[in-house]
Parts: structure tokens; sequence; C-alpha cells
């Protein structure tokens, strides 16, 4: 019986009924929208971001966070990494040797850090082949290097020129070499193109003297929503009583500390103006709701004479309201799910000097949208969770309501 005279009731204003659905609606629409949009760059600005410097997630001796030395190595062997490689969720797995070098040509030198890498499993990840301005790509078996445009340039070195290497190796030897340079790659970072020497992984562990050892593993999963549980997994898989207390597993945030600030920060503003546009629209809700409830007091006060009890008079009102927030989520999602969808797939391009400079830092100039349930799930909540603190204050008048002054038309509470 209540829920028949609660939705009859609804329609008896009808144009209110509408105008605050369609309220509500427009709300979930917007806020899906810009959440979509917002959390997409941020999933963009992560991948995109791991594949030129640290990955998504890391394996490292538990040591050389805070050494970053050559002595705090870990295994490259089969055996080793064989966990990660059995995980559903893992993509891709580099082997990395990093170090740090005096790189010198003439009468110029000049610290830079070395990177030892396995070429065709980089350039699959990052495409770096694809910034080489100079020369050519390295291959495995090559003893030549690769060096940053930048650096190239202040050591006045080209395709085809020698450069030093010299540095400590694993376990105090003494890091020193002699390469012929075999291709200039660009970085638009500059403290990269400044900076990076790479170098084929088994060349880099001859001069450093590592043998069958590397400084980090780097991880990438196939979904970054899948990140959390493919770190637990990584975690729970090296704290076997074997590999205990020597392997730290590090996500991007802890590997990027500066970027997951900014994105913090950024998500904070996001936030605060999805809230501020429900605020909008609570008080607009509030106002309905609160009107609906004034306007009915004799309605109410003759209910209660003909034997209504009181709690099933606000459960009428909280029917309405609920009918009320299910229409306005259902037209939300069903103007709202096409469009993200849309543009989950087909991206908004970007032009002019913000795609130029996307592109010159290898990325993609567009703004993807992320399609993930959880993000529906949290705007409907929201709207439900609005819709209910919009609907304490007329409750508490209706539960404190005088049924003689409500007969007579009056809004005198008890």
């Amino acid at each position: 019986m209540l829920i028949k005279l609660a939705w009859r009731n609804l329609w008896r204003q009808k144009r209110r009924t509408i105008l605050t659905a369609m309220a509500l609606a427009l709300a979930l629409v917007l806020s899906l929208f810009m959440r979509s949009m917002q959390e997409g760059s941020y999933a963009n600005n992560i991948e995109n971001s791991a594949k030129f410097s640290t990955g998504l997630i890391q394996l490292q001796h538990v040591e050389f966070e805070e050494s970053q030395s050559i002595e705090d190595l870990l295994p490259a062997t089969d055996e080793f990494i064989a966990p990660a490689r059995e995980m559903d969720d893992v993509e891709r797995i580099l082997p990395r040797l990093e170090s740090f070098a005096l790189a010198a040509a003439g009468d110029k030198s000049k610290g830079v850090m070395v990177l030892g890498v396995m070429p065709a499993l980089e350039d699959e990840y990052s495409s770096i082949s694809d910034k080489v301005v100079e020369g050519e790509f390295i291959k495995a078996d090559d003893s030549a290097v690769l060096i940053g445009q930048g650096l190239a340039e202040y050591l006045s070195l080209a395709v085809g020129d020698e450069l030093v290497l010299y540095g400590q190796g694993y376990r105090g030897q003494t890091a020193a070499g002699l390469y012929k340079i075999k291709g200039i790659v660009h970085f638009p970072l500059p403290q990269l193109d400044n900076l990076l020497i790479y170098m084929p992984l088994p060349l880099s562990q001859t001069l450093f003297s590592t043998g069958e050892q590397v400084s980090a593993w780097v991880i990438d999963t196939r979904e970054l929503t899948r990140l959390e549980q493919t770190l637990a997994d990584l975690k729970r898989a090296y704290s076997s009583q074997k590999l205990k207390n020597k392997v730290n597993v590090r996500d991007w945030e802890d590997l990027a500390p500066e970027m997951a600030q900014q994105i913090a920060m950024d998500k904070a503003g996001g936030i605060f103006m999805m809230y501020l546009l429900y605020g909008v629209v609570g008080f607009g809700l509030f106002a309905t709701i609160l009107m609906m409830t004034l306007e009915r007091y004799r309605e109410f006060g003759v209910m209660m004479a003909t034997g209504l009890v009181r709690a099933k008079l606000l459960g009428l009102v909280v029917l309405e309201s609920s009918f009320i927030s299910l229409l306005g989520v259902t037209i939300g999602l069903a103007l709202g799910t096409p469009l993200v969808v849309w543009f989950h797939y087909h991206p908004i391009e970007l032009t002019g000097e913000t795609a130029e400079m996307m592109l010159e830092l290898g990325w993609e100039p567009i703004l993807p949208m992320l399609l993930s349930p959880w993000l529906f799930i949290d705007q409907i909540l929201i709207v439900l969770g609005l819709m209910l603190l919009c609907l304490l204050y007329p409750l508490w008048r209706i539960y404190r309501l005088d049924l003689v002054t409500a007969l007579k038309g009056g809004a005198h509470v008890n």
C-alpha cells in the first residue's frame, strides 16, 4: 500500500518530480564524465611516465632504495624471476642494471647515469628506437652505446666517436671502458637527455663486473587497475624464507613520490569540484523535499487521524524520495554510460601547443576516459547519500508533527 501510495503521490506534481530527478541525473552525468576523464588522464600519465623511467613496479635489493649502490643487486636468473613470470597480471618483465660513472671525451667530462638494458625488451616497452635522431639503435650483442643528445652536445660527440666511462664496479673493482657511440637519442626531459647512457645489459655487467646480477627487475601489469593486487602478490611471492629480507617490491608511487603527490593534489581539486557540484544540486533537492513536506501537513494530519502510524508516514516520505533518487540515477546512467563508453573508445584529441608538447614526450595527445565499475558505483552511492542527507530535516519535522495543528493546516511541531 505504501509503495503504491508513494508512487501516486510523486505524479501529483509531475513537473516538480521530473525537474528534481533531472537535476540529480545531470549531476550524476557531469560528475561521472569528470571523474572518468580525470582518472583516465591519471592512468595514461602514469603508464607513459613509467615507460621512460621507473616502470610500474620494481623488484630491488632491500638496501638499494637507500644506497643506490652497485653493491646491492639481485640475481638475473630465470629461477629468481620465475614467481613473477607465473602471475597472470604481469605483462612484461625487464632486467636493468643502473649505476653512475664519469663520462669523458677529449678535455671534457661529466657525471652520467649508465643504464644496462635488454634492447629489444626495452624498445618494445618504451619505443626508445623512435627517439634515435642520429645513428642506429643498439642490439643485445653490441659493444657500443646510445647517449642522450644533450650529453653528446656537451661532450662534442657524434655517431662513431668514442667516449670513456670510468667508475666503481661491483665489490670495489674499477669500472672502466672505451665505447663507440652507435646512436644519439633525444629525450624531451632534460634530466634524461643530459645524463643518460644506454648500453646492452651484458656489456654493462662486464663494465661493472657484476656477473649475472641486476639492480632492478621492472614489471609492467596488463591493467593499471590490477596494480595493487599484483603488488600484493609479488610481495607474498618474494617473502619466502629463502628470499626474506632480500627483495624490496616497490610501486610507481614509491619510486616517483613527486608525481604521486602531484596527482594526489590534482585529484583532491577534482573531487572538491565534484562535491561542489553535488552541493549545489543538494540545496535544490533539499528545498524540493522540504516543500513537499510543508505543503502536505494537512494531508499528513488526516492520514494520522485515520489510523496511519507515524512510522509508516515516515516510511512513505522515504519511499517517495527513494523513487525520485532511483528515477534520477536511472536517467543519469542512461545518459552518462553511452557518453563515457564512447569517449573511452574514441578519446578526445588535443591540438595546438599542448599536443606538440605531448608528442615530444612520446605520449599520444589524447584525453582518455577510464571505464571502470567502481566509478559508477561511487557516483551512485554519492547520489543516494545526498538524498538521505536532504531527508533528515524533513523527516525530523514529520516526526515532531503536532496532529491538531496539522489538521488545521499549520506547521507547528512539538
